[in-house]
């Protein structure tokens, strides 16, 4: 069970989401904007963050950003009545990890939070290594730290999940619905256009790093390249 944070300034919404997930037995510390909910999470730790895109005071994205200053690896899912794929793109970009499109199953909330937190754990094939050397690079997923020389960066979650999943099949194309399945738990469109997103961001973290190449192959995958 998680302590969750949901931002969400639709009373009647945030009533049911609340229930709902309390019903499940997790923690839900509820607030009504933006500027509410970010001192909530200065104040608690949270497992996960469910946070509304339009909300007074401090929109979501907005909120989004300033959580990720403090923590890169939370998982964000956003809520939203916008369905336009840039709005969606906009959040994944900032730091988002999924995106659900108002109305939206509460049954639907709960596999994706679900899905979140089995994410979280360690993968039982690194579970015995706390570092994993690859090119001249390193990762320590349990602390989603990639590091290569002196310079350090830390992931979010959904970044190490994929680069560990890159990682533990060096040089081998793995396609896209698989690493959609691994990650997201589903194979989907925006999904789809959202992993392309979190490519983007791991080569800018592993550029440096002149034996290594993300590739794509172009509509069927991608691959973690690792010269000599």
């Amino acid at each position: 069970m998680a302590n969750i944070l949901l931002a969400e300034d639709d009373e009647n919404l945030g009533f049911m989401v609340q229930d709902n997930l309390e019903s499940l037995g997790h923690t839900v510390t509820w607030s009504k904007d933006g500027e509410n909910a970010f001192d909530s999470f200065e104040k608690n730790d949270f497992e996960i963050c469910v946070l509304d895109v339009m909300m007074p005071k401090m929109d979501g994205f907005e909120l989004a950003t300033k959580i990720r200053s403090k923590n890169d690896f939370i998982p964000i899912i956003f809520l939203t009545a916008k369905s336009q794929e840039e709005d969606r793109l906009s959040g994944f970009e900032i730091g988002g990890d999924d995106y659900m499109t108002k109305p939206f199953s509460m049954k639907e909330l709960n596999y994706r939070i679900a899905v979140f937190l089995r994410r979280n754990s360690v993968p039982q094939q690194l579970s015995s290594a706390k570092i994993v050397e690859f090119g001249q690079s390193t990762f320590d997923l349990k602390n989603l730290i990639y590091s290569f020389g002196n310079h350090q960066q830390t992931l979010t979650q959904m970044e190490g999940n994929l680069l560990n999943l890159l990682v533990l099949h060096p040089n081998e194309l793995i396609k896209r619905e698989t690493i959609l399945e691994n990650i997201w738990g589903e194979n989907d469109y925006f999904k789809g256009r959202s992993l392309d997103v979190f490519i983007t961001r791991l080569r800018k973290y592993l550029k440096k790093d002149t034996q290594l190449e993300i590739r794509n192959h172009h509509g069927v995958g991608f691959s973690l390249i690792i010269s000599n």
